[in-house]
């Protein structure tokens, strides 16, 4: 028995669908506010713009237990069309941010893009697990942000949205990398949030640098 009361249904129903480690894990995860997708939300970089990215980083945390809070992915939108430049450092609230453990990302927006503490060990998805980096096979540690290293969409004609999230062909994303890995002597090679360009938008392109389409996901209450 797990539980008495009015919530003692509940509370088994919740931990017997956890598993082993579900008493710790039921424990935790009230208090998690950041997480990296278990797995991508489309075809590609097609993730059905901002609101389809959002609905898959909703549906992920409704599934881990934390559907209470309100979610939002971590990408930028550029000028494109009749589309205006949206900032994914104004999307995600003010923090502060924890992973599903409780260990803290960042206090705060600034923090976030100046000093966080995110890597390989800390940059966990909604289950708890740590994501592939370099050395893994496969490697996934190329998280899809199409932003700047302070969090601002890109200018100018290149796309590094794949069509605002649109694109599963040509175009091109920007990256980051959650375990901070990168050439040795090019520092924004490590960064978390704009590493480099993908070599397309499709899922084999993405994959073809070390990708899978995955997100950061933040909650913004």
């Amino acid at each position: 028995m797990t539980g008495t009361g009015k919530f003692g249904m509940m509370t088994s129903i919740t931990l017997l669908a956890l598993g082993v480690s579900g008493v710790a894990q039921a424990q935790s995860w009230p208090k998690m506010t950041f997480f990296i997708t278990s797995v991508g939300a489309g075809k590609g970089a097609a993730l059905g713009g901002l609101a389809g990215a959002d609905k898959h980083c909703q549906n992920l945390a409704w599934l881990a237990g934390a559907g209470h809070r309100t979610w939002r992915a971590y990408l930028s939108q550029s000028t494109w069309g009749n589309q205006l430049s949206i900032h994914a450092r104004d999307r995600i609230g003010r923090g502060p941010w924890h992973n599903a453990k409780g260990e803290l990302i960042a206090n705060n927006v600034e923090e976030l893009h100046t000093k966080p503490n995110i890597n390989k060990k800390t940059a966990l998805n909604e289950k708890w697990d740590p994501v592939n980096g370099r050395g893994d096979k496969p490697n996934m540690h190329d998280i899809l942000t199409g932003s700047k290293p302070d969090g601002t969409a890109f200018t100018g004609d290149d796309d590094r949205t794949c069509n605002n999230w649109r694109s599963s062909g040509d175009g091109a994303a920007m990256v980051g990398h959650h375990d901070r890995m990168g050439l040795r002597d090019d520092a924004p090679s490590r960064s978390w949030n704009s590493s480099h360009p993908s070599r397309g938008c499709s899922l084999p392109a993405l994959q073809s640098s070390g990708g899978a389409g995955l997100l950061y996901c933040f909650a913004i209450d």
